[in-house]
């Protein structure tokens, strides 16, 4: 199994203990290490504590950079944790719901992708098969997560990770599942060997993935073929430009006619993040023309009030790519995703 398993200490760099208050590191449940590599037992011994919640990190930038993009998605765990665990324990939120597994192992991943360049047509092969070896590792953990019936949240990495995350739930669950996609991409590239570009499209190719909706993409970050594509599949989206630009409906409106038609199907959802969808966040892909951070708690808000949304994945975020340095990166990330977790835990608790 491929996983870094926390223990009580994997938390403790994450966050201070302070006279008086309790902060949500000092509440979330870790690993218990007598289980070792029963990744099976781990879980069901955190869910009869009382555990919803699985919280899975995945360190690796192989995915984006293996679709031509840029580095450093593999500090957003770490950035995460660093706020999340800080985060007060009180009336708002129950930290003994949730617990942190660990990490997807990357390690040996990442160090064999350092020296693959994209300009070769061989590294560039070699990079997306390691995105292939990923898929299977995140597949395998997650499955485990859904046949207990437990909700993992997914943080870091690149987008390329949607499809193991989605393979995982369908093989699980026996039936193919929706997703929603906030993104100025639609991640449904041609299957030309595995990254961040192409998670949606391979998931639908195989049958794991058939309702699929695309809320904010970029009319022109969309290629014509992926377009079609979307068409072919009978696939839906509003864009970023007939919300934010033409202004034909609003944000809620749009985020309504998703949900109606995820809906028209009984059967789970899966909830995607990409950051580079919001303005000035270090991302993989960053930029200046995208929608504000609290329309994207809002997304995961009413998404994650759905009874059927079955995890959350947030991805592509480069604390790296911070116009001010990392630190800086590791900053507003982890305070994104952390209140990205947030809204999805509170709605889930309130539905």
């Amino acid at each position: 199994m491929f996983l870094v398993s926390s223990e009580k200490q994997y938390l403790t760099p994450y966050f201070q203990k302070r006279a008086g208050e309790q902060r949500l590191g000092e509440v979330i449940k870790t690993v218990d290490s007598t289980f070792k590599d029963d990744l099976a037992a781990i879980l069901k011994s955190l869910k009869a504590d009382g555990v919803k919640y699985i919280l899975l990190g995945v360190p690796e930038d192989i995915g984006p950079r293996a679709n031509l993009g840029k580095a450093g998605a593999d500090k957003g765990w770490q950035a995460f944790l660093t706020k999340f665990c800080a985060l007060q324990q009180n009336d708002f939120i129950r930290g003994e719901q949730i617990a942190v597994l660990g990490h997807v192992y990357c390690e040996d991943l990442q160090n064999e992708s350092e020296h693959l360049h994209t300009n070769s047509e061989k590294q560039l092969e070699a990079l997306r098969n390691l995105v292939s070896e990923l898929d299977h590792r995140v597949s395998q953990v997650c499955q485990i997560i859904f046949d207990e019936k437990l909700t993992p949240i997914v943080v870091g990495g690149g987008h390329n990770n949607a499809y193991p995350i989605i393979k995982a739930a369908s093989q699980s669950m026996q039936t193919p599942i929706s997703a929603i996609n906030l993104d100025p991409h639609t991640d449904f590239r041609a299957p030309e060997g595995r990254h961040s570009g192409n998670g949606f499209s391979y998931a639908a190719k195989q049958g794991l993935l058939n309702r699929y909706f695309s809320l904010g993409m970029h009319e022109l970050k969309n290629s014509k073929t992926n377009i079609q594509a979307l068409h072919d599949f009978g696939f839906k989206w509003v864009s970023y430009q007939d919300i934010w630009v033409r202004r034909n409906q609003d944000f809620s409106s749009a985020l309504q006619a998703g949900q109606a038609y995820l809906k028209e199907v009984d059967q789970a959802i899966g909830i995607e993040v990409d950051v580079d969808s919001i303005s000035f966040v270090p991302a993989s892909a960053y930029t200046n023309c995208g929608i504000s951070v609290q329309d994207a708690e809002y997304f995961v808000y009413r998404m994650g009030s759905e009874p059927s949304s079955c995890y959350l994945h947030l991805a592509e975020g480069a604390p790296a790519q911070h116009p001010s340095g990392i630190e800086a990166g590791m900053n507003d990330i982890g305070q994104l995703y952390a209140s990205l977790v947030v809204s999805f835990i509170q709605a889930k608790e309130s539905a």
